[in-house]
């Protein structure tokens, strides 16, 4: 097998502190792998005069896959790319309750599943405008039972949902499940969006998921509207496996997820197109705790082991996964948010011991 290369995007804000000690660790681990630094954000700027320059793009596209730090700043132009650009379109995002994590839920123990979260349209293809827009097109509120121009003077968004899209993020979400099941998990997709208001949009969704159902007859499937989906996943999250979902119920969901298995300082993510992918936690850069080296690293180190397995290095993926696991079980050196006083550097100290 030949050695990877990978790209690596630090981000801003308290990223860089996650993200610098997360490379040492698998750098250590896999000392074959190739790593590179496209010039992003304020680097870029300063070498080449724009934050996502042609020389950016042209390693990210060499690079064998991407290692991504969150954003708050002008390293969003390279996320786009990431995303749009390349056509990721599928969002997963597991979330997995570890022994001695801080979670909110009385009974956690067997919370095991991924959310899968279509990436690319619904409400984010970006189209809003005045409400007059529509004016021309005539259009008439269901529920007001007028025009919508003339409700009053206001926004509009654009919902878009498309048959293509919706057959490969499903179809995607149950070749999951089938790798999953013969991984000795429960082997179930649950699909969920609010088609009982949205019958044209979200109905299309459920329908398409409905068809592709059947091809899988050894994998279960059921389906639920978005609310009350939202309280069976804080009620029972252990009955979940996999969930598909569009892109607004998938990005708020899954936040909701990473709450019940302890926060946000512990989910990963990994965006999955037809050759590509990025890896990215799923927090935000957190720039109130920027220079204090005490963000959790869990999540990046976490999408760290889902861009291994992408790799086709499960062994070392196996190794960072069980470290972290029993960093977390022994409880000595976590992070704030955990409940600890380790700094980052010290978990992630912890965690190379392991290894």
């Amino acid at each position: 097998m030949s050695a990877p290369c990978i790209a690596v995007i630090e981000g801003e804000g308290a990223a860089p502190e996650a993200m610098r000690p997360t490379v040492e660790l698998l750098s250590n681990l896999a000392p074959d792998i190739n790593w590179s630094f496209p010039p992003v954000g304020k680097t870029g700027t300063e070498k080449y005069g724009s934050v996502f320059p042609p020389e950016a793009r042209e390693m990210i596209d060499e690079a064998d896959a991407t290692f991504f730090g969150a954003t708050s700043g002008p390293s969003g132009v390279a996320l786009a790319y990431l995303r749009w650009g390349r056509q990721t379109f599928a969002n997963v995002r597991p979330a997995r309750w570890l022994p001695g994590c801080a979670t909110p839920l009385a009974h956690p123990e067997g919370t095991d599943f991924v959310i899968v979260r279509e990436n690319l349209e619904d409400l984010y293809v970006g189209c809003e405008g005045d409400l007059e827009q529509l004016e021309a097109l005539e259009m008439m509120s269901l529920t007001a039972r007028k025009p919508v121009a003339k409700m009053g003077p206001g926004k509009f968004a654009l919902k878009v949902i498309t048959r293509e899209e919706s057959e490969r993020i499903v179809r995607f979400s149950f070749d999951l499940a089938c790798r999953r099941k013969q991984a000795g998990k429960r082997g179930r997709v649950t699909c969920s969006s609010k088609y009982n208001m949205l019958p044209q949009t979200d109905g299309l969704f459920r329908q398409v998921a409905e068809e592709i159902a059947a091809e899988y007859p050894d994998i279960e499937f059921e389906t639920y509207i978005v609310d009350d989906f939202a309280r069976r996943m804080v009620a029972e999250p252990q009955a979940l496996d996999v969930v598909v979902l569009p892109n607004l119920y998938g990005d708020i969901l899954s936040d909701l997820a990473a709450g019940l298995i302890g926060g946000l300082g512990l989910a990963p993510s990994g965006c999955y197109g037809e050759d590509f992918a990025y890896f990215e936690s799923v927090h935000g850069a957190a720039p109130d705790i920027e220079g204090r080296n005490v963000i959790n690293p869990t999540a990046t180190i976490l999408s760290g082991v889902m861009m291994l397995e992408y790799l086709g290095r499960f062994e070392e993926a196996a190794h960072v996964d069980q470290a972290v696991t029993q960093v977390y079980r022994r409880g000595r050196n976590l992070t704030p948010d955990q409940g600890g006083q380790a700094s980052t550097a010290e978990f992630c100290k912890a965690v190379s011991r392991f290894l």
